[in-house]
């Protein structure tokens, strides 16, 4: 029969020294860890959220001036950029009490990207940032929404905002909305009253976050209609067709110095009509220049016509 011995013990079997100073070691990293992570949490509950504002300025003109002016030709009214931003800011204040502003995008189309003088006085305002598309012969702008897309994208992705105004209307705008919401980010939809149909697309109006349209009464100081130009000498004689159509020449020279041949290769299919846009233009500086309105004359409309094209087309030659 075999024999035990009994071993009296004060307590259960005691881990070896190296073993307990692993445990300790571990313990001590995870309360470190625990201590970081409770510092991080306190410094997010004391950072507040942060909104900016993205403003599409073709659909800004077109749809405040159509309400207020009747018109959406710029060349027709004057639009108070800095007030508009302003009110623009003020409503978000209102909206995300507590969050603060990023900054204000407004994204407009410019002959080569070149800044017009209203819009680097828009660019030199606080808190604002210009990013500027291409306009076409058409004055249409190219490249807007894509900007929109990437800023969006790029500040939601970076948790740099965690809501954004968008003031625009363009269904291109759902793929931008869609990038930003994908981080995190909610998408709040603004626009102007439609002063007959709507101006901004159902897809888009269905993916947004929240939506907010501001009417007549919001817009009308901001827009201001231009006075009808007239002419002192309306009750002088017609001038003749060679003196209307070098007049056409005289603003085809200029037309081509300022947007250059790819602007003129996108003109040129549409001979012998021009888009409305550059007709209106062609029209309106030939009054300024003869001091005498062309409209009810058609001869010398077509007479101007020709000879904005007589010199386009002599360019091409050359």
């Amino acid at each position: 029969m075999t024999n035990y011995s009994l071993v009296e013990s004060d307590g259960p079997d005691e881990p070896p020294d190296g073993r307990t100073a692993a445990l300790a070691a571990v313990e001590a990293r995870l309360e470190h860890t625990n201590e970081l992570l409770r510092r991080m949490l306190a410094e997010v509950a004391k950072t507040p959220s942060t909104h900016a504002i993205f403003v599409d300025a073709g659909y800004v003109y077109a749809s405040a001036g159509l309400l207020v002016a009747g018109t959406e030709d710029r060349r027709n009214f004057d639009l108070d950029a800095e007030g508009l931003i302003d009110a623009f800011i003020d409503t978000a204040r209102t909206i995300f009490a507590d969050s603060r502003l990023l900054r204000v995008y407004w994204y407009d189309g410019a002959r080569r990207r070149i800044h017009t003088s209203e819009q680097q006085a828009i660019a030199e305002l606080p808190d604002v940032k210009v990013r500027l598309g291409n306009l076409n012969a058409n004055n249409q702008q190219k490249g807007v929404d894509s900007l929109i897309r990437t800023d969006l994208e790029s500040l939601a992705r970076h948790r740099a905002i965690s809501d954004a105004a968008l003031v625009g209307g363009d269904e291109d705008l759902v793929s931008a909305v869609e990038a930003a919401q994908g981080y995190g980010a909610r998408v709040h939809l603004w626009g102007i009253e439609a002063a007959d149909h709507g101006n901004q697309a159902d897809p888009l109006l269905w993916e947004v976050d929240s939506q907010r349209v501001f009417d007549l009464d919001f817009c009308r100081p901001y827009v201001t209609r231009k006075p009808v130009t007239l002419y002192e000498n309306e009750n002088a004689p017609l001038p003749s067709r060679e003196d209307v159509a070098f007049v056409g020449a005289r603003i085809a020279a200029t037309w081509f110095a300022e947007r250059g041949r790819d602007r003129l290769a996108e003109l040129l299919p549409g001979h012998p009509y021009l888009p409305g846009p550059v007709d209106g233009e062609l029209l309106t500086e030939a009054e300024r220049l003869l001091k005498r309105s062309l409209r009810g004359h058609p001869p010398l409309r077509r007479a101007l016509r020709d000879g904005f094209w007589q010199h386009l087309r002599m360019v091409c030659q050359n």
